[in-house]
């Protein structure tokens, strides 16, 4: 999937500092964003198709093993390591292999937690006793937003000294500066080019609750004729379209998959809707915000630190279709409403700058292997012991 855990990986390990770091990339052999990492210049790639999302005992066990030996071997050409581990199922594995390697320094970035409160108690308390575990090898947590960092305190995961705030970053300036027509963009994607456009952008997963976004677009039709587009895929993909033919909106609603040209996209929108029930911090809220849209989005974890209501944009309660398609009616009904939003989002989103992003990652990696008595630097001047990069 297309998800902002995902791409900011693979923008990481593109701009970190070839002078200082060494990277390397272990993910699955599938996705849309395998052919961009294979391209990327100076990145050691691993495809393990062991590494799966879902839970396998035999193929995570495959998994961890085929880690530990590829971070063992790593290890062996020297230098200091690091193990910096993305996702859920993918961060428990990572930073025990990290462990079984004898790496320098583990860090996990937490773009929400693996856990939520939608899943039965059981697997719920399963999965935090899995996380608590895991933390106890962990170094330092990066979290996305601030409420994810309060509820793994809250819960027991780490003490706030062990964690850092550090933005899913976005290219601000791509989606504030695009030009485009937005009545030739919509004729582009087969809509009404006289309708205001109402975006959603999610993987089709219960996570975002795209369903919910078929009962906003019927609640808001009743009362405002516009278009409805949803950019995504995934295994939803078919009770979407069921319900948006059973709401009798399928007319009006158009499912595009994944798209490349999402800064287009919103720059063609006149109002962001995301109903998703857990989050870390979503990155399509900062982009919906640089291109100057107004955001109605469930009030989930970090999203209310970038949606301020009222200001910026609306927040709603999760699963409340029919409060969200009031306030996405309203900004509809009031244009100039809608674009004093817009602007107003804009003047914050440079908060979420992509290029901050790797800056405080490096100084952290830095900071980490200081505390190892090592450097990720040539330190010679300083009179301390010039390590080769770290990995």
């Amino acid at each position: 999937e297309l998800g902002g855990a995902q791409q900011n990986t693979l923008w990481t390990v593109r701009h970190l500092d070839r002078r200082s770091f060494e990277p390397y990339l272990i993910t699955n052999d599938q996705g849309l964003l395998v052919q961009q990492a294979k391209a990327i210049e100076g990145l050691g790639l691993y495809l393990l198709p062991e590494l799966v999302r879902e839970i396998d005992p035999r193929r995570d066990l495959a998994a961890l093993r085929k880690i530990t030996s590829i971070l063992k071997e790593l290890k062996g050409r020297g230098g200091p390591m690091i193990v910096h581990t993305h996702s859920s199922k993918a961060g428990i594995l990572g930073r025990w292999a990290g462990w079984l390697a004898g790496a320098e320094g583990i860090i996990h970035s937490i773009h929400g937690f693996g856990f939520n409160d939608y899943q039965p108690w059981p697997v719920r308390r399963f999965f935090i006793a899995l996380e608590k575990a895991t933390a106890r090898i962990t170094h330092r947590f990066i979290a996305v937003s601030e409420a994810n960092i309060k509820k793994g305190v809250r819960l027991g995961l780490f003490p706030p000294e062990k964690a850092v705030l550090i933005r899913s970053g976005i290219e601000v300036a791509r989606f504030a500066s695009i030009k485009v027509d937005p009545r030739r963009k919509r004729r582009e994607l087969g809509l009404r080019e006289d309708l205001p456009l109402v975006t959603m952008i999610a993987c089709l997963k219960p996570q975002k609750a795209p369903l919910d976004f078929i009962r906003v677009a019927q609640g808001v039709l009743k009362e405002v004729e516009a278009s409805f587009v949803l950019v995504g895929d995934g295994l939803l993909r078919p009770k979407v379209l069921e319900a948006a033919r059973r709401a009798g909106i399928d007319g009006s609603f158009h499912l595009l998959g994944w798209r490349w040209d999402v800064e287009e996209i919103l720059a063609a929108t006149d109002v962001f809707v995301l109903t998703s029930l857990w989050e870390g911090l979503p990155r399509v809220i900062p982009q919906a915000m640089a291109a100057g849209v107004p955001v109605v989005a469930t009030a989930v974890d970090g999203t209310p630190e970038a949606v301020r209501h009222g200001v910026n944009g609306f927040l709603v309660r999760p699963r409340a279709p029919e409060e969200a398609a009031r306030y996405v009616t309203s900004l509809l009904k009031d244009p100039e409403k809608a674009r004093k939003m817009g602007q107003e989002g804009r003047k914050t989103a440079w908060e979420f700058d992509v290029g901050d992003m790797v800056k405080r990652q490096e100084s952290l990696y830095a900071d980490l292997l200081e505390r190892h008595h090592l450097s990720a630097s040539d330190t010679k001047s300083s009179g301390r012991h010039a390590w080769p990069k770290p990995t």
